[in-house]
C-alpha cells in the first residue's frame, strides 16, 4: 500500500510540475504579446524610429508570432473614427504599421483590408461634413421660416445652432453615422486580426 501511495505522490508531483511549466509558458506568451503591444505603441508615438518588421527580425518564430499578435492588437485599437485631424493621422499611421508588420505574412488580403480602412477614414470625414452641413442648412431654413411666419426679420447672424433641435439632431445624426462606420471598420479589423493569428 505504501508503494502505491508513493507512486501516486510521484504522479501528482509530476502533474503539478507540468501544470506549473505550462502556466509559465502561457504567462511568457502573454508577456510577449504585451511586449508587442508596447513596441507598437512606441512606433505610434515615434514613427521615425525602427519599423515594426525590423523589431521582429532576429526573434525566434514563436516569439515573432506573439510579438506580431500584440503589435497588431495595439495598432488595430488605434484605428478609430477621426473626430479630429490628429486622430486621423494616428489611424493612418496605425494602418501603415499593420502593412509593414504583415508585408511578408499575407500581403494581398491585408493590403486590401487596410486600403478599405483608409477609404473608410476618408469617407467618414467627408460624409460627416456633408451631413452636418445638410442638417445645419435644414435647421437654419426652419428658423428663417419661423421668423418669417411671425412677421419678424431674422437676426443678421442667424445660425443653425440657435435652433433648439440642433444639439439633439446633430447628436442623433452622428450616432447613426458613427454606428455605420464603426461596424464597417470592425469588419475590416476582424479580417486583419484573423490574418495575424492565422
Amino acid at each position: 500500500m505504501a508503494e502505491i501511495k508513493s507512486t501516486l505522490d510521484m504522479v501528482l508531483a509530476r502533474a503539478a510540475r507540468i501544470a506549473a511549466e505550462s502556466d509559465a509558458q502561457e504567462d511568457s506568451g502573454e508577456d510577449t504579446v504585451k511586449e508587442g503591444m508596447r513596441l507598437a505603441a512606441g512606433f505610434l508615438n515615434q514613427p521615425d524610429g525602427d519599423s515594426l518588421a525590423a523589431m521582429l527580425s532576429g526573434q525566434n518564430t514563436d516569439r515573432q508570432a506573439a510579438l506580431r499578435q500584440g503589435m497588431a492588437r495595439a495598432l488595430l485599437r488605434n484605428i478609430v473614427l477621426p473626430r479630429d485631424e490628429a486622430l486621423k493621422e494616428r489611424s493612418e499611421l496605425a494602418i501603415k504599421g499593420i502593412l509593414d508588420l504583415m508585408a511578408e505574412k499575407s500581403g494581398a488580403a491585408v493590403t486590401g483590408a487596410c486600403s478599405e480602412l483608409g477609404q473608410l477614414l476618408d469617407q467618414y470625414s467627408k460624409h460627416k461634413a456633408q451631413m452636418t452641413k445638410q442638417l445645419e442648412d435644414l435647421l437654419l431654413n426652419q428658423l428663417e421660416q419661423q421668423y418669417t411666419a411671425r412677421g419678424l426679420q431674422p437676426p443678421a447672424r442667424l445660425t443653425a445652432a440657435m435652433n433648439p433641435k440642433y444639439k439633439d439632431e446633430l447628436a442623433r445624426m452622428l450616432l447613426d453615422l458613427n454606428s455605420q462606420y464603426d461596424q464597417a471598420m470592425d469588419q475590416r479589423k476582424e479580417i486583419i486580426a484573423r490574418l495575424v493569428t492565422g
